[in-house]
């Protein structure tokens, strides 16, 4: 794999809506604990020190990418860099996720969010994307966290059942949450344009426990910052993805946010969430990451179905609802892109 990213590969061709030679496909979790090749060079200790070895992110960000023969390659990274990196006390931990050593508790919490600045803050980030770009002949994606779910983990301190504590801030304290909301917007705007203009062809905002909210909250509390994070990467003209689980009673909301592409999850079929977001926003999914442990015929069954239900429409990419499991064979996965690309179509 040589060279930079073509500008016309079948995954952007998708995000833009545009008819392609074949349906693309990648995994969230497509580098990870279900391959055998990562877990050989990956080391113990925290995400963060791998993420920090630019080398190692890099062999981790293709070994799918080899092994599947995906349409795109995502960054190996995580949401919760940025806020590592501006020294807000964070650290993933096996098994649990993100553990925050002081949770954010009131005004005075503002101060520790100071803003990014990735040159300084997150280089090996960047050296990353470089080294990739170099390497791969399809697009990068690179991402961040969504202000909603970053704030989630930084008030509850580790992944939450209720997110109690962010819900409870939000409504007693709205002036306090949007302040919060704002500075995290800013991170989000300051890391993705630093992957974009180190190479990256398409970003994606993951607002992955948004689903957490009923519609109305999610407009009022979380939409005005993911806007801000979409108008703040608009120039730079790279399709952006905005993926959510448990979003379905407002994708229409999370495509006025500025998205171009919306990922789905597999709770609402792609024909129903085709209904639900406005013409010329593609859409990303939305197989059910459980039924990859069900078995090939299982497998192939629902893969079908999912393009059947996308119905020929050419703003598709053909993802899992969420992150590949662990526990998944690699060989499953493969099957899944050799399926999409010989059955998937698009209608020009």
């Amino acid at each position: 794999m040589t060279g930079a990213s073509p500008p016309d590969t079948a995954f952007l061709q998708a995000c833009w809506s545009q008819p392609a030679d074949r349906v693309p496909v990648w995994f969230m979790r497509q580098a990870g604990r279900s391959l055998p090749e990562y877990r050989a060079i990956r080391g113990s200790g925290s995400i963060l020190d791998a993420i920090a070895d630019a080398e190692l992110s890099t062999e981790i960000t293709l070994q799918p990418v080899r092994r599947y023969g995906v349409d795109a390659a995502i960054l190996f990274s995580d949401i919760v860099v940025p806020l590592h990196a501006i020294g807000f006390g964070v650290d993933v931990v096996p098994g649990v996720g993100p553990v925050i050593e002081q949770p954010f508790a009131g005004t005075a919490d503002l101060q520790r969010i100071r803003p990014l600045e990735p040159d300084v803050d997150t280089p090996y980030v960047l050296e990353t994307v470089r080294n990739l770009v170099g390497a791969l002949d399809i697009p990068l994606i690179g991402f961040a966290g969504a202000p909603f779910t970053v704030a989630s983990y930084a008030i509850e301190g580790r992944p939450s059942k209720n997110y109690a504590r962010t819900k409870a801030l939000m409504h007693a304290d709205p002036d306090l949450w949007f302040a919060l909301a704002d500075r995290l917007a800013d991170l989000a705007i300051a890391s993705l344009r630093s992957q974009v203009n180190a190479g990256a062809s398409a970003v994606q905002l993951f607002d992955s426990w948004a689903g957490q909210l009923g519609a109305a909250d999610y407009r009022r509390f979380v939409l005005p910052a993911s806007t801000k994070v979409f108008a703040g990467i608009a120039d730079l003209g790279v399709p952006g993805i905005h993926f959510g689980v448990g979003t379905g009673e407002f994708l229409g909301d999370m495509a006025a946010a500025g998205a171009d592409v919306i990922g789905v999850d597999w709770r609402i079929s792609l024909a129903e969430a085709r209904r639900r977001v406005p013409t010329g926003i593609a859409l990303q999914g939305n197989l059910d990451p459980a039924l990859l442990l069900a078995g090939w015929d299982v497998v192939a069954d629902a893969t079908r179905a999912v393009l059947a239900s996308n119905a020929g429409h050419p703003g598709h990419i053909f993802n899992l609802g969420h992150g590949v499991f662990p526990e998944v064979d690699p060989g499953i996965l493969e099957q899944v892109v050799a399926l999409v690309h010989a059955e998937g179509r698009t209608d020009g």
